[in-house]
């Protein structure tokens, strides 16, 4: 164990966060979405919720102030009447926590599954919430 590290990193997930550079994509996977599918490198984080890792993770990992949305999420699909307030909460931690102001993106659901073949991992969650995914595009430490 080190001090001042959260429980909620486990050391796969920080050894990955070590390892990503700059421009380099994070996937945090709800419990529905195909992980195993989609990443080349997927760390486990049964029992979390998104909300919590992000908060977490948001700490350590710098978000990319050199891009219009380094944060992005999995748009409603068009006649899908899920409401989605975890999305709001995402804002409000990547603005406390994250210190970043810039807009998000929202990316339709196959165009995200495209982005998240690319992403240097997934983090598989446990995450109910409906289109909880999100993908952060890590910046550089200053």
């Amino acid at each position: 164990m080190l001090k001042g590290i959260p429980c909620i990193l486990s050391p796969m997930l920080l050894k990955i966060l070590m390892e990503m550079g700059h421009g380099d994509d994070l996937v945090l996977a709800d419990g529905n979405f195909p992980s195993e599918s989609f990443g080349k490198r997927v760390v486990r984080a049964d029992g979390h919720g998104i909300a919590e890792l992000l908060r977490a993770i948001l700490n350590f990992f710098p978000l990319d102030t050199y891009v219009e949305h380094p944060v992005t999420l999995m748009a409603v699909v068009a006649g899908d009447r899920v409401k989605t307030p975890i999305w709001e909460e995402y804002k409000k931690i990547v603005k406390t926590v994250g210190e970043n102001t810039a807009e998000f993106e929202y990316l339709e659901r196959f165009a995200f599954y495209e982005k998240a073949k690319d992403a240097y991992a997934v983090v598989a969650t446990s995450e109910k919430a409906l289109y909880a995914n999100i993908i952060l595009k890590k910046g550089v430490v200053v």
